[in-house]
């Protein structure tokens, strides 16, 4: 696992000035890399989240009862990889403070992730809202399947960057 050091310096890395990232909206996708969505994985938020679920965490009965073939990740564990999928594909703004998960304005689940599957993130900057202190991104996104025909699922993904105030007569 990579230091605290070393992922804040991924992250300035990626930093773009504000005109920059204006220049996203409505443009190419970003996409990840791929990561594997393992059965460790999958039974430590079964742990955390209390959903023991055959389907995510009995993969003998999951092969024999479940339409599967075996043990899928819980459509919560996807969604909830967006944020280190974002984090590896996406650009941040210069002066950024924190970011926030502001919410969902959709979210569809239309593939299972089967253990062992290999997911990506798809992001497609397709809002901006600015304010004096924070930027609001709106994202159409999609995690995809490695091989798959359908993607697990596609959202619509409300982000907030809370930047430095910028001081009048100070271009953006």
């Amino acid at each position: 696992m990579p230091s605290e050091a070393a992922i804040e310096a991924d992250l300035r890395a990626r930093l773009v000035p504000l005109e920059a990232y204006r220049r996203h909206l409505n443009g190419d996708d970003f996409v990840s890399g791929w990561l594997a969505v393992d059965q460790p994985m999958i039974d430590t938020f079964a742990d955390a989240t209390r959903d023991h679920q055959f389907i995510h965490v009995d993969p003998e009965r999951a092969r024999a009862e479940a339409p599967f073939g075996g043990t899928i990740a819980h459509g919560f564990l996807t969604l909830s990889l967006l944020s280190t999928l974002a984090f590896e594909a996406l650009p941040g703004v210069e002066g950024t403070r924190m970011g926030i998960n502001y919410g969902f304005e959709k979210v569809r689940f239309i593939a299972p992730v089967k253990s062992g599957a290999r997911v990506r993130g798809r992001f497609r900057l397709v809002g901006l809202v600015e304010r004096a202190v924070s930027l609001q991104s709106s994202w159409e996104v999609a995690i995809e399947i490695e091989s798959g025909a359908k993607p697990a699922l596609t959202a619509h993904w409300i982000t907030l960057a809370v930047i430095e105030p910028r001081e009048e007569g100070t271009p953006s």
